[in-house]
């Protein structure tokens, strides 16, 4: 089976009004992308900061700009459709609470956990960047895979996308010089404990670094700490629905991993690959 969990219905820019994208023609264009590329469920997981409600949880000025649209509108337009209900929810320190109760209040199929923020500084953001506002290729990268390991710990989630986005720019920011499995290792121990699956993202593959989430050698340790993997591509347009997938499909293969995770009412369970 093949899955495309981690998909969005509109652009990620801004404007992109919620009632030009979230009609039955847009979602017809995903099922039909979807269905060519032989996958057989298609999940959407718009990011929470889009929605009014999420300003409850943080109040970051990208979020202020963001928040604009009604969660419960969301949620009832997608259970209207044949796509699996997500959400993609930033892991905000100290509003574990707060993130719980707006979870609890729907009736997802999944939730994905993601670290697109370290404390004010994004590392995926120009007009945040990380690397900027810390200065210090270790301690954006430390304190990235913390945060990982504390979403992993908080039990929010059920899946945690692009495991090590903080490699998105590739070439482009300073990496570390200690070996990556350093600032790998707590963040594996945490997804372990916890018992969620890992995002396997093709997404990766359209940005500057041009590989996979997660890179070989995490995926090594995940795969030896027996974490589950979901399959996604992080589509904000139809056609990159299922992209690249042979290359994730080849991903999973090389990782001697056979099934991957499918989701219904928060409820996982594993079903071969391919």
């Amino acid at each position: 089976m093949l899955t495309d969990y981690h998909v969005h219905l509109r652009p990620d820019r801004s404007p992109s009004e919620f009632e030009e994208y979230f009609t039955v023609g847009n979602v017809d264009c995903y099922l039909a992308a979807a269905a060519e590329r032989g996958i057989a469920e298609l999940g959407v997981s718009e990011h929470v900061y889009r929605f009014r409600q999420a300003l409850a949880l943080w109040d970051h000025p990208f979020w202020q700009q963001q928040a604009v649209d009604d969660l419960e509108a969301y949620c009832e337009f997608v259970r209207s459709t044949p796509l699996r209900l997500g959400l993609e929810v930033d892991f905000v320190p100290g509003a574990e609470d707060r993130t719980a109760a707006l979870i609890d209040s729907l009736d997802c199929d999944y939730v994905i956990g993601s670290v697109h923020f370290i404390g004010v500084h994004a590392v995926d953001h120009p007009d945040y960047d990380a690397w900027q506002g810390l200065r210090d290729a270790d301690a954006v990268w430390r304190r990235y895979f913390e945060m990982l390991a504390e979403a992993a710990r908080s039990g929010l989630f059920d899946i945690l996308a692009h495991p090590d986005l903080v490699k998105l720019w590739g070439m482009g920011r300073p990496s570390p010089e200690r070996d990556p499995r350093f600032y790998y290792e707590p963040a594996v121990a945490a997804i372990a404990e916890a018992g969620i699956a890992a995002e396997v993202s093709t997404a990766g593959l359209r940005k500057p670094v041009g590989e996979i989430y997660p890179a070989p050698a995490l995926a090594e340790m995940l795969v030896d700490a027996a974490v589950p993997f979901a399959l996604s591509s992080d589509a904000h347009v139809p056609e990159d629905v299922g992209h690249a997938y042979d290359a994730a499909l080849e991903f999973y293969t090389a990782c001697g991993v056979g099934e991957t995770a499918v989701f219904e009412r928060r409820r996982r369970r594993m079903e071969p690959i391919g």
